[in-house]
């Protein structure tokens, strides 16, 4: 009886300790498995909770017993929920829970284009981001070049401006692609001539992030930036070093390998990145021109990182493509050569540029950046009895202090941009050489007016040789209510230097194209206005996840550049009497639940041109827009989506009006420890313009190419391997 009293009495004090034992949860990064600092923990059953401290480490005294329901939150990470029983699991004290990171618009995230050291939810300036998984699934579906990274954002489409071999420019808010400025880690590799094929030579596998500002933003990085700019910024390495490979195939004819490796230790790091892309001509309608031109393209980009001091870094780095590229005459291109008569587009090109970042800590707020950059750019376009052969050579060099303080930060800079242009001399049509140098200064402020309010202010004076000074002011300001919603406005001015590397003369081949006259073409000046607002919420006891953001914006560009008929069959740009204007909105929406994501989105634009007080729709600007991607993801296990995109009819410039369409793809990844496969079934409802209109009117051998407002290559179904080695 006493031995029964005595073990009674040890279970009961055994017991009352377990109760009166603390919870302690252990939270960590999935993959770096450091320790979270701020990760919430709320225990359902009571709505009680706590916050882990810089160990990761939460503690709850005195947790209720019985099943416990805990949910972790923690911004830029999933959502996490996990059951125990209290006191019987108490033995696996503490618990260590691994938190996912979330990728898409991060707000832990620091983005690079604004030059801003602050993330992404302090940042007035409206900024879209790619990275991650998200970057991961677009390489599933295009591994050679960026297109369908930027074409499945709202707001923005790939318009492509040769038929026959595929070239093609971004379109952001309904305005040309001259407007939208595209950057490699802060630097103007593509633009001018080197504009040309740029889209179809950047594979995205060394890609860390893709930054997206859509309106104004000429007083960030100079002019071209007024219906946006794109930045596209390179991978970094670490310490854990990274060796990966992609090989994907197509049904199409097409093979891409492209291979990433990068590694620091305490003094010094690289990153290498090298592919080839090849492609048969491919010609799904069967009318003998290729949708899908022949190519044959490799690419080798360098870096290296230098780390002298604590408070010094330096990198280094060398890109360069060489590509032949030729479409046109299907026959011609299989090698039948007896019919000296064939349509042919040959574009053969070389692109080697270098870049050079300093970055040196004068102090703990103060930071002193030179940058530079070299870019060479070689193109030879040959059709039959036209040959266009040039060379550009452009440097970018700049110089900027960073000044950070508690609730201001202050960037303050100058830039020297240069460029030249030679034109071989192929026939007596005068040659298109000039030489364009910019000088710029510039000044950013970001200010913490309050805790719900943020002022982003800017100014820049360039000038322009030839042009000129163009002044650029900005402001943007951002309202953040609570965790829930927000919202940014801002709008600043922009500018354009005439070029005769537009949308228009790319589809003409440049032929017969007069030069640009500074005293007669002048600068094209513009100003916008963006306004969004922001909501989020967790429904249903944090099982669904809810955010909408919504966009209105507005671009008027004063006296544009058009190309106009000069006189017999030539062709001049000229600033026409009047302007351009674009308005619209734009709308996203998310929902997550459980291992299922669903974006929504919707773009509304309005383009229109006024000339001599006659208004007229822009051509190739689709009124009504709609995407829809559902994606399936278990993580490190499944990526499964679902993609739709449907595009209203669009006005061209012969006054008939394009088809609307739908695009539907679908994609699958079964993922291992260190390797995955994919495929990916793209356009699978065969939506092309060659099934309900045509492309061009006489013959194969001498086609006029009417204007391209949908795919050409159909349903094409790739598929491949990732490996994943370090």
């Amino acid at each position: 009886m006493k031995k029964l009293v005595s073990l009674g009495l040890f279970w009961l004090s055994l017991t009352c300790c377990l109760m009166a034992q603390d919870l302690q949860v252990l939270v960590k990064d999935e993959h770096e498995g450091t320790p979270l600092l701020g990760v919430s923990m709320l225990i359902q059953e009571n709505k009680q909770g706590a916050v882990s401290d810089e160990n990761g480490l939460i503690t709850f005294s005195n947790p209720p017993v019985g099943k416990l329901t805990l949910r972790f939150q923690l911004v830029g990470y999933e959502r996490k929920q996990i059951s125990i029983n209290w006191p019987e699991d108490a033995s696996a004290i503490p618990l260590e829970i691994l938190l996912h990171e979330e990728h898409g618009e991060l707000e832990t995230v620091t983005v690079s284009s604004t030059r801003s050291s602050r993330t992404i939810t302090d940042i007035p300036t409206r900024i879209e981001f790619v990275a991650g998984e998200e970057l991961d699934e677009k390489v599933n579906m295009k591994p050679g070049d960026i297109r369908v990274l930027l074409s499945e954002s709202t707001g923005i489409q790939v318009q492509v401006t040769s038929p026959t071999s595929a070239n093609a420019g971004i379109r952001i808010q309904g305005l040309d692609g001259r407007y939208t400025q595209i950057l490699k880690d802060g630097f103007p590799l593509y633009s001018g001539a080197a504009s040309g094929l740029g889209l179809l030579q950047i594979p995205p596998l060394d890609l860390q992030q893709v930054e997206l500002i859509k309106g104004s933003a000429s007083t960030l990085y100079g002019g071209g930036a007024i219906a946006g700019l794109v930045n596209l910024i390179s991978k970094r390495p670490d310490e854990d070093g990274e060796l990966s490979f992609v090989f994907n195939g197509t049904n199409a004819g097409g093979f891409d390998a492209s291979g990433f490796y990068g590694k620091r230790n305490e003094k010094i790091g690289t990153t290498i990145f090298t592919a080839y892309n090849t492609n048969a001509p491919f010609d799904p309608a069967g009318i003998g021109l290729s949708a899908i031109p022949k190519f044959d393209r490799f690419t080798f980009n360098p870096k290296l990182f230098l780390y002298p001091s604590s408070k010094t870094d330096i990198e280094l780095g060398l890109n360069a493509s060489i590509e032949d590229r030729v479409g046109g005459n299907m026959s011609y291109l299989r090698g039948n050569r007896d019919n000296s008569q064939a349509f042919f587009e040959s574009n053969q090109s070389e692109r080697i540029s270098s870049q050079f970042v300093l970055n040196h800590k004068l102090d703990e707020n103060r930071k002193l950046q030179v940058r530079n950059s070299y870019n060479y750019f070689d193109r030879r376009l040959a059709t039959p009895g036209y040959d266009f052969n040039a060379v550009q050579q452009s440097t970018f060099t700049e110089v900027n202090y960073q000044l950070d303080k508690k609730s201001t930060e202050w960037v303050l800079g100058g830039n020297v941009w240069t460029e030249a242009f030679k034109e071989e001399q192929t026939s007596s049509f005068p040659v298109r050489d000039y030489s364009l140098n910019t000088f710029g200064a510039f000044v950013q402020n970001n200010t913490n007016l309050s805790q719900k309010w943020v002022l982003e202010s800017g100014l820049r004076a360039d000038h322009v040789q030839n042009y000129g000074w163009a002044f650029l002011p900005r402001l943007a300001l951002m309202y953040k209510a609570n965790i829930n919603f927000s919202s940014r406005f801002g709008g600043g001015l922009g500018y354009k230097a005439p070029t005769i590397f537009t949308e228009e003369s790319e589809r003409l081949q440049y032929q017969n194209i007069q030069p640009i006259d500074a005293d007669f073409n002048t600068l094209e000046k513009s100003y916008g206005l963006n306004w969004d607002l922001n909501y989020k919420a967790s429904l249903f006891n944090d099982q669904l996840f809810f955010s909408i953001n919504h966009l209105f914006f507005y671009t008027y560009l004063n006296n544009p550049l058009f190309l106009e008929p000069a006189g017999g069959t030539a062709f001049r740009f000229v600033n026409i009497d009047g302007y351009s204007d674009t308005k619209g909105t734009e709308t996203n929406v998310k929902w997550e639940y459980g291992d299922f994501k669903w974006f929504m989105g919707y773009t509304y634009t309005h383009a229109r041109i006024n000339t001599n007080g006659i208004m007229r729709d822009n051509p190739l600007t689709p009124r009504h827009r709609v995407n829809s991607v559902l994606f399936y993801e278990v993580h490190d296990k499944w990526k499964i989506g679902w993609e739709s995109y449907y595009f209203s009819e669009q006005q061209l410039s012969d006054g008939s009006v394009g088809q609307s369409y739908w695009i539907m793809g679908f994609m699958a990844e079964k993922i291992w420890e260190k390797f995955s496969v994919f495929i990916n079934f793209e356009n699978f409802l065969d939506a092309r313009q060659t099934r309900f209109d045509t492309i061009f009117t006489g013959s194969i051998d001498n086609p006029s190419f009417r204007e391209i407002y949908a795919p050409l290559d159909g349903f094409v179904i790739n598929g491949g391997v990732k490996l994943r080695l370090i």
